[in-house]
C-alpha cells in the first residue's frame, strides 16, 4: 500500500474514533463544550497510558513490527496472511494476531488523542477574541508535545523496544497527562476576577518536591518494567534473601543499550537487573514519606471553604496504599497482569492527583494567613 494512502486510512480511523467522544459532548450542552473537551482529553490520555501498559505487559509492542501501519496496511485484517506466517514461524514470538490488534488499538487511541488536541487548537483559535492568546499558545504546546510522544512511539517499534526509548515514551505520556490536566483546570472562560478568589493555603514548595520525587520513582519503575527486572528480586521485603543484595549500578543504569544487553552488547547480568529492581524499592520509601507528609498537610489545611483539597488529599493516601499493595503483589504473585496494570494506572492517577492539588498551592504565605482568619 502506498504511504500516502496508508496515512489517509489511518487519519480516517483517527477521525472516526475522535467523533465518538465529540458526539457525546455535543449531547451535553449544560457546560462549556471547550471545557468538556479539555477534560475528555485528560480521560482519554489516562486510558491511553493504561492501555500502553497493557500493550507492554502482554509483550505486544512488536505485534506489528513496522510503523505507523501493520505490515504496511492500516489494520491487521489486511495483514492477516503476514501475521499468521510470522506466528507460524515463531509461535512464542512477538507477532500474533492478538498482539497485532493490541498494538494497533494502542496506536488508534494515540491518534485519537492527537486528533482531539487538533480540535482543541481549532476551538482555542476560534475563541481568540474572547479568551485571548494564552489558551491557543498552550494548546499548540500540547500539540507539539503529542507529536514528540508519537515520534517516541515510532522509535519504540523501530528500535525494538530499547529500554530508554520505551521509558521515555511512558514519561512523556505522563507529562502530557499532567499538562492536559493543568490546561483543563484553567477557568479559561471565566473572568479574571472570579479566578483570583481561590484560596491557596498549600505550600507550593512541598508540592514541587512531591512531584519531583514521584517523577524519579516513576522513571525507576518504568526502567524496571522495560528491562523486565520485576522478578529479579523474587522475594519481599528482602532481595534473594539479603537485606542489601549485590549491586552493579553502572551496568544497571547504562541508559543507551539494547533490550536485554549491556553497553558492550553482551547479555545483561542478573546482578544488574536486581540493582534496577532494588533501586525502585529503595526510592519507594522516600516517595511514601514525602507524599504522606503532603497529604497529611493538605488534610490539616482543608476546611469547608476548600473541601476539594481534602478530597484530593484522601485520594492521594488511597492511591499510595494501592501502589504499595500492587507493588508487593507484583513480586509475591510473580507479576500478575492485573496488579501490574493497576500499578501503572496508580502512578498516572498520582500524577493527576498532585496536579489537581496545585489549584490550592501557592509560593507565598499570604493565603496561609487568610486561612488563619477563617
Amino acid at each position: 500500500m502506498p504511504t500516502f494512502v496508508l496515512f489517509l486510512e489511518l487519519a480516517a480511523i483517527a477521525i472516526v474514533f475522535a467523533v465518538l467522544p465529540l458526539a457525546y459532548l455535543w449531547t451535553r450542552p449544560s457546560y462549556s463544550f471547550f471545557q468538556k473537551l479539555n477534560w475528555v482529553l485528560v480521560f482519554m490520555t489516562f486510558d491511553l497510558i493504561v492501555f500502553g501498559a497493557f500493550t507492554r505487559l502482554t509483550d505486544s509492542g512488536l505485534g506489528c513490527p513496522d510503523w505507523p501501519g501493520c505490515y504496511g496496511v492500516s489494520n491487521p485484517f489486511h495483514a492477516l496472511g503476514e501475521i499468521q506466517q510470522a506466528e507460524t514461524a515463531m509461535p512464542s514470538g512477538p507477532v500474533t494476531v492478538m498482539k497485532a490488534w493490541i498494538e494497533m488499538i494502542h496506536r488508534y487511541l494515540a491518534m485519537t488523542v492527537g486528533t482531539l488536541i487538533l480540535v482543541q487548537v481549532a476551538m482555542a483559535l476560534s475563541k481568540l477574541k474572547s479568551l485571548g492568546k494564552s489558551p491557543l499558545f498552550c494548546s499548540l504546546g500540547l500539540l507539539v508535545l503529542v507529536c514528540i510522544q508519537g515520534a517516541f512511539g515510532a522509535w519504540t517499534v523501530t528500535l525494538k523496544l530499547q529500554p530508554i526509548i520505551v521509558t521515555t515514551h511512558l514519561m512523556l505520556a505522563l507529562l502530557l497527562l499532567a499538562c492536559l490536566t493543568i490546561y483543563a483546570q484553567q477557568a479559561w472562560e471565566q473572568s479574571s476576577t472570579v479566578r483570583t478568589l481561590r484560596i491557596r493555603p498549600l505550600p507550593a514548595q512541598l508540592l514541587l518536591v512531591a512531584l519531583l520525587v514521584l517523577a524519579i520513582q516513576i522513571f525507576l519503575g518504568a526502567w524496571v518494567s522495560t528491562n523486565y527486572a520485576v522478578l529479579a528480586c523474587p522475594d519481599f521485603p528482602t532481595c534473594l534473601g539479603s537485606v542489601w543484595p549485590e549491586t552493579n549500578w553502572g551496568e544497571g543504569f547504562t541508559l543507551w543499550r539494547q533490550l536485554g544487553l549491556n553497553a558492550q552488547g553482551e547479555f545483561i547480568s542478573p546482578v544488574a537487573l536486581q540493582t534496577i529492581h532494588w533501586a525502585h524499592r529503595l526510592f519507594a520509601v522516600a516517595v511514601l514519606i514525602v507524599l504522606s507528609i503532603l497529604s497529611l498537610k493538605a488534610l490539616q489545611l482543608a476546611t469547608p471553604v476548600i473541601s476539594g483539597l481534602g478530597r484530593f488529599a484522601k485520594l492521594l493516601l488511597a492511591l499510595l496504599l494501592l501502589q504499595v499493595i500492587t507493588g508487593i503483589s507484583n513480586v509475591v504473585f510473580q507479576w500478575p497482569l492485573l496488579a501490574a496494570l493497576l500499578h501503572t494506572a496508580g502512578s498516572a492517577a498520582l500524577v493527576f492527583c498532585l496536579v489537581r492539588m496545585s489549584e490550592w498551592a501557592s509560593w507565598h504565605s499570604a493565603d496561609q494567613k487568610k486561612m488563619a482568619k477563617l
